[in-house]
């Protein structure tokens, strides 16, 4: 076995595979850029090594830089963790030139598959239905266009080098595909130092299923079941779970021997995935074949008890399967949800800046259920415009769909971050959709259920309740707190009143609180009780409550006169008010926000690489202005309505912050 192995990547995957291997004895090497000097990967490795300049294309995915590493640092292997170099079959060749282990496939392999214009050729020779496309190189944006006719649109623009959403567009129409090559070559020449595109036909309404095969190089082959991925926004996955809430056994066992077959066909050594679309009638098509370790594989591991990064090590060590197809089972449901730093009340456009608070779920294993965060960031710690914006990976598992979804549902509100605009309100919210709790989705949920971005949750009135119960009966501790602190009264709790108004989310509830020594009873106006217990005391930023039958877990800040409150997707200001106040709370004039409408204001922190009008230029509604460059992806941003440039206050090349006025309009 090898003594020690380098890590050819960063972030939580890094953090991921250096868990393993310190399980199993083996030193680690972590490499970092100047942006990652103190990430979590570089304290937990054992060594590290410096790699260069914070952009990915100045250090992480620069070959000679990491082979200088792992030359200086004497590792016997090379773990690519996933993006970067992991489907860089130059990067498997020159490893194998110095007689350092590859994690992963042989170069064949990657040549053959890794490719998705190959990978669907080889596919297609070999009897496997793929999806309609032109899979030759494309030349330009002209050329671009005269194929998406012909093949008819919609039409998917893909990175034939990519994966993770990195250098894919949809198109609709020929304007469209215009602009989506140029963005597509662009994003994957940075993001994977190969610019070249291909396009294929977008199927519309399909499921995204995906088999993981794991392969041996003594010709043994498995697949472990399937992961539905079909909750994705901008083709980037958000939410997966294993097994697929769609999928009956005969399907999942032709899709998984065809996969594995398809490996085999092409020598494949190594975890990989098979990735298909899935029409309603279980029809599935070959898409692609990612020849690496996937983001989502924490789902297969919980429901097969099988450390997927185990088995690629001991596969690269030369060693054959201890297990063979019989001996997968799948026990239990297990789901992820992917935290991301960007703001879903922006357009889920990245965000960047310091983590003032991270506290994730306190990760547990039990009998009954598993809680699981992969991450690879730390309070105080900083996330940065140059890589992905992925925060950590929030799992869960239990022995059925609907007791994992309820334990991912209090995992999510019990998860703080503070100091960057996140997604947790919006897993939150697809987490109680009922089209997700139905496992009735497909790749086109988002874009369905949010087709005017997500602006919130609007809670129903019973949770309403839970909310203003608890909520009043912690104002009530607050209030015995502040006079005890006044030092003005004797009988703290009995000056505090039990007569209480609640105001959230245009609701008002009149109701009673009655305490004793386990608790509160609250009644309100209608005659409806609830009974609230809890370990809340003010300045807690994590009430873990429970109100009647059933757990409420709420995040909570203090605004004049009651509560900050975010649960279950829902942002809310609570009130908590004495009868008097709230009767004249109700006289109070509402604020008026400020009006931007004639100004373009910046999304996002990001770079301006394209000014696309001037002063003095008549805008259509839809049109492009200008394009913004943020965590390797670009953001086209588009006139929401007719008018005429008036002044332009940013040039290419800028760096802008969020709500800087990038133009203005008459």
């Amino acid at each position: 076995m090898f003594k020690k192995i380098l890590i050819a990547n960063r972030g939580e995957i890094a953090c991921r595979v250096i868990k393993t291997a310190r399980r199993m004895g083996i030193t680690t090497v972590a490499i970092y850029s100047d942006a990652d000097a103190n990430a979590l990967h570089v304290q937990m490795a054992d060594e590290a090594v410096h790699i260069g300049p914070a952009p990915a294309n100045q250090s992480y995915i620069v070959i000679d830089k990491v082979m200088a590493a792992v030359k200086s640092s004497g590792a016997e292997a090379v773990h690519p963790g996933y993006g970067f170099l992991s489907e860089n079959s130059k990067f498997a060749e020159a490893l194998s030139a110095v007689g350092v282990a590859f994690v992963g496939p042989p170069v064949g392999a990657i040549e053959k598959m890794g490719d998705k214009i190959t990978s669907k050729k080889i596919a297609q020779e070999a009897g496997v239905s793929t999806v309609p496309g032109y899979m030759g190189l494309i030349a330009d944006a002209d050329e671009a266009v005269k194929i998406s006719n012909e093949v008819g649109y919609p039409v998917m623009l893909k990175a034939s080098a990519g994966g993770g959403g990195k250098g894919m567009r949809i198109a609709w129409n020929d304007e469209e595909a215009r602009e989506g090559f140029q963005s597509s070559k662009n994003e994957a020449a940075s993001s994977f130092g190969d610019d070249r595109i291909f396009i294929e036909k977008f199927v519309t309404q399909p499921r995204h299923i995906e088999i993981q095969v794991l392969c041996d190089a003594h010709g043994n082959g498995i697949y472990l079941a399937e992961r539905e991925c079909s909750i994705q926004r901008r083709n980037q996955k958000v939410v997966e779970e294993a097994p697929s809430p769609f999928l009956d056994e005969a399907t999942r066992k032709a899709m998984g021997e065809q996969a594995v077959a398809l490996a085999q066909a092409v020598g494949y050594t190594s975890a990989g995935t098979v990735e298909f679309i899935v029409d309603g009638d279980k029809n599935f098509y070959f898409l692609e074949m990612n020849t690496r370790l996937q983001v989502e594989h924490p789902v297969t591991e919980l429901i097969t008890g099988v450390d997927l990064v185990e088995q690629m090590i001991r596969v690269a060590d030369g060693q054959k399967l201890e297990m063979s197809q019989g001996d997968v089972k799948i026990n239990g449901w297990a789901i992820e949800n992917r935290l991301y730093a960007e703001d879903p009340y922006r357009g889920f456009l990245p965000s960047i800046g310091r983590l003032t608070r991270y506290r994730p779920p306190a990760e547990v294993v039990e009998g009954d259920h598993i809680v699981r965060n992969d991450t690879g960031v730390y309070e105080g710690g900083e996330i940065s415009m140059y890589y992905d914006p992925m925060i950590a990976k929030l799992c869960t598992w239990a022995p059925t769909r609907a007791e994992a979804i309820e334990r991912m549902r209090v995992a999510l509100d019990s998860f703080e971050v503070e100091g960057i605009g996140h997604n947790l309100p919006f897993l939150s919210a697809v987490m109680d959709h009922p089209k997700f709790v139905s496992g009735d989705m497909t790749t086109a949920f988002i874009a369905e259920e949010y087709p005017d971005g997500f602006e919130g949750v609007d809670l129903p009135e019973a949770d309403l309740r839970r909310i203003a119960a608890a909520t009043a009966a912690m104002h009530r501790v607050a209030e015995i707190r502040r006079a005890r602190v006044s030092g003005r009264m004797d009988n703290h709790e009995r000056k505090v009143g039990s007569d209480w108004n609640v105001a959230v989310q245009g609701q008002s509830f009149d109701l009673t609180v009655q305490a004793d020594q386990a608790g509160s009873t609250v009644r309100f106006e209608d005659g409806q009780e609830l009974r609230v217990s809890g370990n809340w005391t003010p300045g807690d930023q994590l009430a873990k409550m429970r109100v009647g039958d059933t757990p409420l877990v709420l995040k909570v800040g203090k605004i004049s006169g009651g509560f900050r409150i975010r649960t279950r997707g829902a942002d809310l200001r609570v009130h908590v008010r004495s009868p008097r106040q709230a009767e004249l709370a109700r006289l109070m004039p509402e604020k008026v926000a400020a009006d931007t409408s004639k100004l373009l204001l910046c999304p996002m922190p990001g770079l301006v690489v394209k000014l696309s009008v001037a002063v003095g230029d008549e805008v259509q509604e839809g049109q492009a202005l200008c394009t913004i460059e943020a965590m390797k992806m670009e953001n086209i941003l588009r006139a929401e309505r007719k008018g005429t440039v008036s002044k332009v206050n940013a040039g290419e090349g800028d760096s802008l912050a969020v709500d800087d006025v990038i133009m203005e309009f008459e």
